[in-house]
Protein backbone atom coordinates (compact mmCIF):
# COMPACT_ATOMS: atom_id res chain seq x y z
CA UNK A 1 0.00 0.00 0.00
CA UNK A 2 2.80 2.97 1.12
CA UNK A 3 4.92 1.71 -2.12
CA UNK A 4 1.73 2.09 -4.21
CA UNK A 5 1.12 5.62 -2.58
CA UNK A 6 4.84 6.08 -3.10
CA UNK A 7 4.82 5.22 -6.96
CA UNK A 8 1.47 7.50 -7.52
CA UNK A 9 3.51 10.68 -5.76
CA UNK A 10 6.26 10.21 -7.76
CA UNK A 11 4.28 10.19 -11.01
CA UNK A 12 2.74 13.49 -10.08
CA UNK A 13 5.91 15.22 -9.48
CA UNK A 14 6.80 17.45 -12.84
CA UNK A 15 10.69 16.44 -12.68
CA UNK A 16 12.66 13.39 -12.53
CA UNK A 17 12.56 11.67 -9.12
CA UNK A 18 13.48 8.66 -7.35
CA UNK A 19 13.00 7.25 -3.68
CA UNK A 20 15.53 5.23 -1.82
CA UNK A 21 14.94 3.73 1.50
CA UNK A 22 17.57 3.58 4.38
CA UNK A 23 20.27 1.38 2.70
CA UNK A 24 19.99 3.42 -0.26
CA UNK A 25 18.19 1.14 -2.38
CA UNK A 26 15.73 2.11 -4.86
CA UNK A 27 11.94 2.38 -3.38
CA UNK A 28 10.35 3.87 -7.11
CA UNK A 29 11.46 6.03 -9.54
CA UNK A 30 8.40 8.26 -11.73
CA UNK A 31 8.83 7.79 -15.94
CA UNK A 32 11.38 11.07 -16.31
CA UNK A 33 13.80 9.67 -14.11
CA UNK A 34 13.87 6.16 -15.91
CA UNK A 35 14.00 7.93 -19.22
CA UNK A 36 16.75 9.79 -18.13
CA UNK A 37 18.71 7.49 -15.74
CA UNK A 38 17.37 4.52 -17.61
CA UNK A 39 15.42 1.73 -15.80
CA UNK A 40 15.36 1.84 -11.77
CA UNK A 41 13.76 -1.27 -10.85
CA UNK A 42 12.68 -1.66 -7.00
CA UNK A 43 15.62 -3.02 -4.67
CA UNK A 44 18.32 -2.17 -7.01
CA UNK A 45 21.02 -0.32 -5.32
CA UNK A 46 20.88 3.40 -6.43
CA UNK A 47 24.55 3.48 -6.87
CA UNK A 48 24.04 1.34 -9.75
CA UNK A 49 21.98 3.12 -11.27
CA UNK A 50 23.40 6.83 -10.63
CA UNK A 51 27.12 6.31 -11.03
CA UNK A 52 28.19 10.14 -9.61
CA UNK A 53 30.37 9.79 -6.83
CA UNK A 54 28.96 13.45 -5.46
CA UNK A 55 25.57 12.57 -5.67
CA UNK A 56 25.87 9.07 -3.80
CA UNK A 57 28.13 11.37 -1.18
CA UNK A 58 25.72 13.58 -0.83
CA UNK A 59 22.93 10.80 -0.77
CA UNK A 60 25.08 9.59 2.50
CA UNK A 61 24.88 12.48 4.06
CA UNK A 62 21.30 12.82 4.24
CA UNK A 63 20.60 9.04 5.40
CA UNK A 64 22.91 10.01 7.83
CA UNK A 65 21.10 12.96 9.12
CA UNK A 66 21.75 15.77 6.81
CA UNK A 67 18.09 17.52 6.18
CA UNK A 68 19.31 18.35 2.30
CA UNK A 69 22.21 18.59 0.01
CA UNK A 70 21.93 20.60 -3.12
CA UNK A 71 24.44 20.09 -6.04
CA UNK A 72 24.76 21.29 -9.48
CA UNK A 73 26.56 19.20 -12.55
CA UNK A 74 26.22 17.03 -15.76
CA UNK A 75 24.30 13.83 -16.24
CA UNK A 76 23.50 11.33 -18.86
CA UNK A 77 25.56 9.47 -22.03
CA UNK A 78 27.84 11.29 -23.71
CA UNK A 79 24.84 12.02 -27.09
CA UNK A 80 22.57 13.22 -24.16
CA UNK A 81 24.60 15.41 -21.71
CA UNK A 82 21.88 17.57 -19.47
CA UNK A 83 23.29 20.10 -17.17
CA UNK A 84 21.31 19.84 -13.80
CA UNK A 85 20.57 20.99 -10.55
CA UNK A 86 20.15 17.67 -8.13
CA UNK A 87 18.75 18.16 -4.72
CA UNK A 88 18.47 14.99 -2.02
CA UNK A 89 16.00 15.44 0.46
CA UNK A 90 15.14 13.37 3.80
CA UNK A 91 12.21 11.36 3.67
CA UNK A 92 10.68 10.84 7.50
CA UNK A 93 7.07 9.47 7.15
CA UNK A 94 5.48 6.89 9.52
CA UNK A 95 5.53 3.68 7.05
CA UNK A 96 8.23 5.45 5.04
CA UNK A 97 12.01 6.62 5.90
CA UNK A 98 14.45 7.55 3.36
CA UNK A 99 15.43 9.80 1.05
CA UNK A 100 14.08 11.77 -2.37
CA UNK A 101 16.68 12.26 -5.30
CA UNK A 102 14.76 15.09 -7.76
CA UNK A 103 16.86 16.04 -10.89
CA UNK A 104 15.96 19.24 -12.49
CA UNK A 105 17.21 19.87 -15.85
CA UNK A 106 19.09 23.66 -16.37
CA UNK A 107 20.25 23.10 -19.29
CA UNK A 108 18.12 25.62 -21.05
CA UNK A 109 18.67 27.84 -18.32
CA UNK A 110 22.81 27.55 -19.03
CA UNK A 111 22.37 28.10 -22.93
CA UNK A 112 20.26 30.78 -22.37
CA UNK A 113 23.13 32.48 -20.06
CA UNK A 114 25.71 31.09 -22.65
CA UNK A 115 23.93 33.23 -25.03
CA UNK A 116 23.71 36.32 -23.35
CA UNK A 117 27.34 36.02 -22.96
CA UNK A 118 28.37 35.48 -26.18
CA UNK A 119 25.64 38.69 -27.32
CA UNK A 120 27.13 41.07 -24.98
CA UNK A 121 30.52 39.33 -25.91
CA UNK A 122 29.88 40.56 -29.64
CA UNK A 123 27.58 43.61 -29.13
CA UNK A 124 30.41 44.87 -27.52
CA UNK A 125 33.35 43.90 -30.11
CA UNK A 126 31.01 45.32 -32.87
CA UNK A 127 30.85 48.91 -31.60
CA UNK A 128 34.77 48.88 -29.67
CA UNK A 129 36.06 48.57 -33.52
CA UNK A 130 34.22 51.67 -34.52
CA UNK A 131 34.74 53.86 -31.26
CA UNK A 132 38.27 52.84 -31.30
CA UNK A 133 38.75 54.52 -35.17
CA UNK A 134 36.70 57.52 -34.11
CA UNK A 135 38.27 58.15 -30.69
CA UNK A 136 41.97 57.82 -33.56
CA UNK A 137 40.61 60.18 -35.27
CA UNK A 138 39.56 62.68 -33.06
CA UNK A 139 43.04 62.76 -30.98
CA UNK A 140 44.79 62.93 -34.72
CA UNK A 141 42.62 66.28 -35.72
CA UNK A 142 43.24 67.66 -32.23
CA UNK A 143 47.01 66.96 -33.12
CA UNK A 144 48.83 66.76 -36.29
CA UNK A 145 46.28 66.96 -38.88
CA UNK A 146 44.76 70.23 -36.92
CA UNK A 147 46.05 72.86 -39.97
CA UNK A 148 45.53 69.34 -42.44
CA UNK A 149 42.67 70.48 -44.36
CA UNK A 150 42.12 67.71 -46.88
CA UNK A 151 42.98 65.08 -44.01
CA UNK A 152 40.73 66.58 -41.87
CA UNK A 153 38.40 65.80 -44.61
CA UNK A 154 38.98 62.38 -45.00
CA UNK A 155 39.02 61.82 -41.39
CA UNK A 156 35.54 63.46 -41.22
CA UNK A 157 34.51 61.17 -43.94
CA UNK A 158 35.71 58.01 -42.11
CA UNK A 159 34.21 59.27 -38.87
CA UNK A 160 30.97 59.71 -40.33
CA UNK A 161 31.16 55.86 -41.77
CA UNK A 162 31.95 54.78 -38.06
CA UNK A 163 29.04 56.76 -36.83
CA UNK A 164 26.75 55.64 -39.54
CA UNK A 165 27.78 52.14 -39.03
CA UNK A 166 27.07 52.04 -35.24
CA UNK A 167 23.91 53.76 -35.62
CA UNK A 168 22.63 51.16 -37.95
CA UNK A 169 23.89 48.25 -35.28
CA UNK A 170 22.37 50.01 -32.46
CA UNK A 171 18.82 50.64 -34.73
CA UNK A 172 19.44 46.69 -36.05
CA UNK A 173 19.62 45.63 -31.97
CA UNK A 174 16.65 47.79 -31.10
CA UNK A 175 14.59 45.86 -33.92
CA UNK A 176 15.90 42.61 -32.83
CA UNK A 177 14.24 43.32 -28.97
CA UNK A 178 11.22 44.79 -30.21
CA UNK A 179 10.65 41.97 -32.87
CA UNK A 180 11.24 38.72 -29.97
CA UNK A 181 9.26 40.64 -27.75
CA UNK A 182 6.28 40.39 -30.02
CA UNK A 183 6.93 37.23 -31.21
CA UNK A 184 4.80 35.02 -29.22
CA UNK A 185 1.91 37.39 -30.59
CA UNK A 186 0.15 36.49 -34.09
CA UNK A 187 -0.33 39.48 -35.84
CA UNK A 188 -3.84 40.73 -35.20
CA UNK A 189 -4.21 42.71 -38.30
CA UNK A 190 -4.04 42.13 -41.89
CA UNK A 191 -1.79 43.00 -45.24
CA UNK A 192 -1.92 42.65 -49.06
CA UNK A 193 1.29 40.95 -49.66
CA UNK A 194 1.53 41.35 -53.61
CA UNK A 195 1.21 45.18 -53.36
CA UNK A 196 3.64 44.79 -50.70
CA UNK A 197 6.06 42.86 -52.51
CA UNK A 198 5.62 45.50 -55.45
CA UNK A 199 6.41 48.36 -53.21
CA UNK A 200 9.77 46.70 -51.42
CA UNK A 201 10.89 46.37 -55.22
CA UNK A 202 10.31 50.04 -56.07
CA UNK A 203 12.13 51.04 -53.42
CA UNK A 204 15.21 49.32 -54.03
CA UNK A 205 15.20 49.77 -57.61
CA UNK A 206 17.48 52.70 -57.34
CA UNK A 207 19.96 50.36 -55.47
CA UNK A 208 19.91 47.82 -57.86
CA UNK A 209 20.35 49.81 -60.77
CA UNK A 210 22.85 51.41 -58.84
CA UNK A 211 24.59 47.96 -58.77
CA UNK A 212 23.74 47.00 -62.43
CA UNK A 213 21.37 44.50 -61.02
CA UNK A 214 18.05 43.42 -62.47
CA UNK A 215 15.05 42.99 -59.99
CA UNK A 216 12.42 41.50 -61.66
CA UNK A 217 9.11 40.18 -59.60
CA UNK A 218 7.12 37.80 -60.92
CA UNK A 219 3.57 36.36 -59.85
CA UNK A 220 2.75 39.45 -57.73
CA UNK A 221 0.15 41.10 -60.41
CA UNK A 222 -2.82 40.42 -58.27
CA UNK A 223 -4.34 41.02 -54.82
CA UNK A 224 -3.00 38.61 -51.92
CA UNK A 225 -4.61 39.04 -48.54
CA UNK A 226 -3.43 37.17 -45.52
CA UNK A 227 -2.72 37.91 -41.53
CA UNK A 228 0.51 39.91 -41.15
CA UNK A 229 2.41 42.71 -39.85
CA UNK A 230 2.76 44.84 -42.96
CA UNK A 231 5.79 46.96 -41.54
CA UNK A 232 7.78 43.80 -40.17
CA UNK A 233 7.11 42.03 -43.70
CA UNK A 234 8.54 45.26 -45.04
CA UNK A 235 11.15 44.53 -42.91
CA UNK A 236 11.77 40.83 -43.69
CA UNK A 237 11.82 41.66 -47.95
CA UNK A 238 13.51 44.49 -47.85
CA UNK A 239 16.54 42.78 -45.83
CA UNK A 240 16.34 39.48 -48.07
CA UNK A 241 16.16 41.46 -51.61
CA UNK A 242 18.51 44.15 -50.70
CA UNK A 243 21.22 41.33 -49.44
CA UNK A 244 20.92 39.52 -52.86
CA UNK A 245 21.55 42.67 -54.52
CA UNK A 246 24.53 43.41 -51.98
CA UNK A 247 25.82 39.85 -52.41
CA UNK A 248 24.51 37.82 -55.16
CA UNK A 249 24.37 41.08 -57.46
CA UNK A 250 27.50 39.79 -59.31
CA UNK A 251 25.10 38.01 -61.21
CA UNK A 252 23.38 41.05 -62.58
CA UNK A 253 19.91 39.30 -61.82
CA UNK A 254 17.94 39.16 -58.49
CA UNK A 255 14.36 37.73 -58.97
CA UNK A 256 11.29 38.00 -56.90
CA UNK A 257 8.65 35.34 -56.85
CA UNK A 258 5.55 34.76 -55.16
CA UNK A 259 3.63 31.63 -55.31
CA UNK A 260 0.53 30.15 -53.71
CA UNK A 261 0.72 26.51 -52.43
CA UNK A 262 -2.54 24.89 -51.93
CA UNK A 263 -0.91 22.64 -49.01
CA UNK A 264 2.39 23.37 -47.31
CA UNK A 265 3.45 20.26 -45.43
CA UNK A 266 5.30 22.07 -43.03
CA UNK A 267 2.62 24.54 -42.74
CA UNK A 268 -0.35 21.98 -42.52
CA UNK A 269 -2.45 23.85 -45.08
CA UNK A 270 -2.00 26.33 -47.58
CA UNK A 271 0.41 29.32 -47.60
CA UNK A 272 1.94 31.68 -49.88
CA UNK A 273 5.49 31.17 -50.89
CA UNK A 274 7.71 34.31 -51.34
CA UNK A 275 11.62 33.70 -52.92
CA UNK A 276 14.55 36.13 -53.26
CA UNK A 277 17.06 34.41 -55.66
CA UNK A 278 20.32 35.31 -56.97
CA UNK A 279 22.56 34.55 -59.54
CA UNK A 280 25.78 35.03 -57.76
CA UNK A 281 28.95 33.41 -55.95
CA UNK A 282 26.19 31.35 -53.68
CA UNK A 283 27.77 30.50 -49.99
CA UNK A 284 28.92 26.83 -49.14
CA UNK A 285 26.48 24.42 -47.75
CA UNK A 286 28.48 24.61 -43.98
CA UNK A 287 27.13 28.21 -43.20
CA UNK A 288 23.69 27.58 -44.07
CA UNK A 289 22.57 26.50 -40.82
CA UNK A 290 23.94 29.28 -38.85
CA UNK A 291 22.86 32.13 -41.24
CA UNK A 292 20.20 33.35 -39.11
CA UNK A 293 22.54 33.47 -36.00
CA UNK A 294 22.97 36.98 -34.23
CA UNK A 295 26.44 38.58 -35.69
CA UNK A 296 27.36 35.16 -38.12
CA UNK A 297 28.82 35.81 -40.98
CA UNK A 298 30.38 34.06 -43.67
CA UNK A 299 32.70 36.99 -45.11
CA UNK A 300 33.24 39.51 -41.85
CA UNK A 301 35.14 41.94 -43.80
CA UNK A 302 33.02 42.18 -47.28
CA UNK A 303 29.61 42.42 -44.94
CA UNK A 304 30.85 45.04 -42.58
CA UNK A 305 32.05 46.84 -45.91
CA UNK A 306 28.57 46.56 -47.37
CA UNK A 307 27.32 48.30 -43.97
CA UNK A 308 26.12 44.93 -42.63
CA UNK A 309 25.50 44.18 -38.97
CA UNK A 310 25.13 40.27 -38.61
CA UNK A 311 21.79 40.91 -37.06
CA UNK A 312 19.42 40.99 -40.68
CA UNK A 313 18.63 37.48 -40.79
CA UNK A 314 18.19 37.06 -37.11
CA UNK A 315 15.34 39.55 -37.44
CA UNK A 316 14.22 38.12 -40.43
CA UNK A 317 13.89 34.68 -38.85
CA UNK A 318 12.02 36.24 -35.67
CA UNK A 319 9.84 37.79 -38.11
CA UNK A 320 8.57 34.87 -39.66
CA UNK A 321 8.45 33.16 -36.62
CA UNK A 322 6.02 35.62 -35.34
CA UNK A 323 3.71 34.99 -38.88
CA UNK A 324 4.19 31.11 -37.78
CA UNK A 325 6.05 30.98 -40.83
CA UNK A 326 9.46 29.52 -42.30
CA UNK A 327 12.25 30.68 -43.80
CA UNK A 328 14.38 28.61 -46.13
CA UNK A 329 17.76 28.93 -47.94
CA UNK A 330 19.43 26.97 -50.28
CA UNK A 331 22.91 27.68 -52.05
CA UNK A 332 25.86 26.21 -53.28
CA UNK A 333 28.86 27.70 -54.33
CA UNK A 334 29.15 29.44 -57.30
CA UNK A 335 25.12 28.71 -58.09
CA UNK A 336 23.45 31.38 -56.74
CA UNK A 337 21.56 31.45 -53.59
CA UNK A 338 17.47 31.26 -52.62
CA UNK A 339 15.89 32.55 -49.25
CA UNK A 340 12.55 31.68 -49.58
CA UNK A 341 9.85 32.91 -46.62
CA UNK A 342 6.39 30.27 -46.59
CA UNK A 343 3.89 32.64 -44.89
CA UNK A 344 0.51 30.25 -43.77
CA UNK A 345 -2.68 31.52 -45.44
CA UNK A 346 -4.29 31.48 -42.37
CA UNK A 347 -2.59 31.91 -39.08
CA UNK A 348 -3.83 28.88 -36.31
CA UNK A 349 -1.56 27.36 -33.99
CA UNK A 350 1.47 26.00 -35.38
Amino acid sequence: MMEARLHALLRAVPVPMLAVDRQARIVGANELAEALLGPAPSGRPFVTVLRHPEVNAALDAVLSGQDRARLTLTLGAAERRVFCEVTVTALDAPDFSGAAVAIEDRSRDEETELMRRDFVANVSHELRTPLTALMGFIETLRGPARNDAAARDRFLDIMEREAGRMNRLIADLLSLSRVEQDERRRPAQGIELAGLLRGVVATLAPAAAAAEVRLDLLGAEGQVPLPGDADQLVQVFHNLIENAVKYGGTGGVVTVTLEHLEHEPVLRGPAWSVSVADRGEGIDPQHLPRLTERFYRVDTHRSREQGGTGLGLAIVKHIINRHRGRLRIESHRGEGSRFTVLLPQKIGRI
